[in-house]
């Protein structure tokens, strides 16, 4: 798939992206053909600008997914940009003088682009909606998440804008009534003691719980697959529960939790919070030090946190403050010889933990900080970095 590179890049750069089919040609069923318009129509009326990919087309994507004013585009295979309601007119077989303007060709390379996202995303069908790089899932997952004003929750706790885009599509954005939505139950305002001792007990039932969308084994939404991993990758023992397969554990937790969208993280009970908050703890060394205080896990020496900190990235930083925001002139020195030679590395921020600040000293025989070290090994501090960087040797030294 010679364009994969950019379709990965571009789902990594855009905050909302569709995968979705750019024309309706006459092969394809109707079912098909109103998958992708329902989908687009469902992301449009969360009131957020998106990024629609042709799934012939990777290539050919380009910009936000805005046009003037904020509002939604898709940009077709010839590099022409509709709007989302153009584009789903078409889909919807209305012929109006505005959707003529969309009339994407389809290539050859149709197929290979289509069965690599298929096997990029471990997801069979398209359309499918990313956020933030991760996959939340295919139509029918999107359009029950709408209806019950998730996909919204969403959109607004990963800090994507919801801008309003005219007044039409302000309506368009509101929550749907019951009845507008033929008929289907809203999401309940209060738990009956029954329904709460039920959701106590699940929440209860293992020390690490996760409530998902689908399966450890087979997630059925990036969020919920990006959780997994972090639990898996720190050996962390855990239960988990599908909320797509009980509607009512499902709207009923957002109520007990007073947390909005999926997954969410609970351990001895207590809430963690979604799969940013869990990253952020994982990243930091947070969340082993919570489960060790909470028992969960023995509690880990100072030696062994050492050991892992200094090896959880192939070159890593230990610094004043964070690539970003350094707090001493040396660690910026540093970082910015490392940006410079273009190395990727991973930081700690010393400043944040009193124990590792002094317990890194003597575990590293060094007094002083930053400190780099490369696959668990010391390399130095500041001068010494700056030295190879001067003779050339700190780009190979990294990368041998």
């Amino acid at each position: 798939m010679q364009r994969g590179d950019d379709s990965q890049g571009q789902l990594a750069r855009d905050p909302v992206v569709i995968i979705a089919r750019g024309k309706k040609p006459t092969n394809r069923s109707a079912e098909q053909d109103g998958a992708c318009g329902a989908m687009l129509a469902s992301a449009t009326r969360a009131g957020t600008s998106s990024t629609t990919k042709p799934d012939h087309a990777a290539g050919a994507v380009h910009g936000a997914g805005a046009g003037a004013g904020g509002t939604p585009i898709v940009v077709t295979d010839g590099g022409q940009e509709v709007t989302v309601s153009q584009f789903v007119a078409q889909l919807d077989g209305k012929d109006t003088e505005e959707q003529s303007h969309c009339s994407p060709s389809w290539s050859s390379e149709d197929n290979d682009v289509r069965e690599g996202m298929k096997k990029f995303s471990n997801w069979p069908t398209v359309p499918q909606l990313y956020c933030k790089g991760e996959l939340l899932g295919g139509c029918d997952i999107v359009i029950a998440m709408h209806d019950s004003g998730e996909l919204k929750d969403v959109f607004e706790e990963h800090n994507i804008p919801l801008k309003p885009q005219g007044s039409k599509n302000e309506e368009a954005g509101q929550p749907e009534s019951a009845t507008e939505k033929g008929g289907a139950v809203a999401e309940p305002i209060g738990l009956t003691d029954a329904q709460k001792a039920r959701l106590e007990s699940l929440i209860n039932s293992s020390p690490v719980m996760v409530f998902i969308k689908g399966t450890p084994e087979e997630p059925r939404c990036g969020f919920s697959g990006k959780l997994v991993h972090i639990l898996k990758q720190e050996n962390i023992p855990f239960s988990s529960f599908d909320i797509l397969s009980d509607d009512e554990v499902r709207q009923g937790l957002k109520v007990l939790s007073n947390w909005p969208s999926y997954p969410q993280l609970y351990i001895k009970g207590e809430l963690v919070g979604g799969s940013d908050i869990v990253m952020e703890m994982h990243k930091s060394g947070e969340l082993k030090k919570v489960l060790s205080e909470k028992g969960v896990i023995p509690k880990e020496s100072l030696e062994d946190r050492l050991k892992s900190l200094v090896s959880s990235a192939p070159v890593m930083l230990l610094m004043k403050g964070t690539p970003d925001a350094p707090r001493c002139g040396f660690s910026s020195k540093v970082v910015n010889a490392l940006k410079k030679e273009g190395v990727s590395f991973g930081s700690f921020d010393i400043l944040s933990d009193e124990e590792v600040r002094q317990g890194l000293k003597t575990y590293s025989n060094w007094p002083t900080f930053p400190q780099l070290y490369y696959k668990s090994e010391l390399i130095g501090g500041c001068d010494i970095v700056l030295e190879m960087e001067k003779s050339g040797d700190l780009k190979s030294t990294l990368s041998e």
